[in-house]
């Protein structure tokens, strides 16, 4: 497999765990058995453009957003408009933190939760 593919199983674990989803969940939400769900995060199985579209809205993403993470979309080139802070984890944190057990990456999505909260104060 690729590492463009272990990236993205990645990148779906962490948006699962972002969203404080179990696999359970995240199954009846979209209508994906758990198990392929757990495949596809363990990079053993690569979704098709149809289960795409049904763990798009349950993760958060734009369809076309995901897309483009899955390579079935080319990026659209950068716009002059910048995002709003922590609207997104970049997409080497997410890689690293997709790394660490549950327990830290959990911690960690916490802290940045509440820097996100105190910059909205600002």
């Amino acid at each position: 497999m690729t590492d463009n593919r272990n990236n993205f199983a990645k990148i779906l674990k962490q948006k699962r765990i972002m969203a404080e989803l179990t696999l359970h969940q995240l199954s009846v939400a979209s209508g994906v058995s758990a198990s392929h769900l757990g495949r596809i995060e363990r990079g053993e199985r690569y979704p098709s453009a149809r289960i795409l579209r049904k763990l798009a809205k349950p993760l958060g993403f734009e369809e076309s957003e995901l897309f483009t993470l899955a390579d079935y979309l080319t990026p659209k080139p950068p716009t002059e408009v910048e995002e709003p802070p922590f609207t997104r984890l970049d997409s080497y944190v997410a890689k690293v933190l997709s790394e660490e057990p549950v327990e830290i990456q959990r911690t960690v999505i916490g802290i940045l939760r509440v820097l996100k909260s105190m910059a909205r104060v600002e």
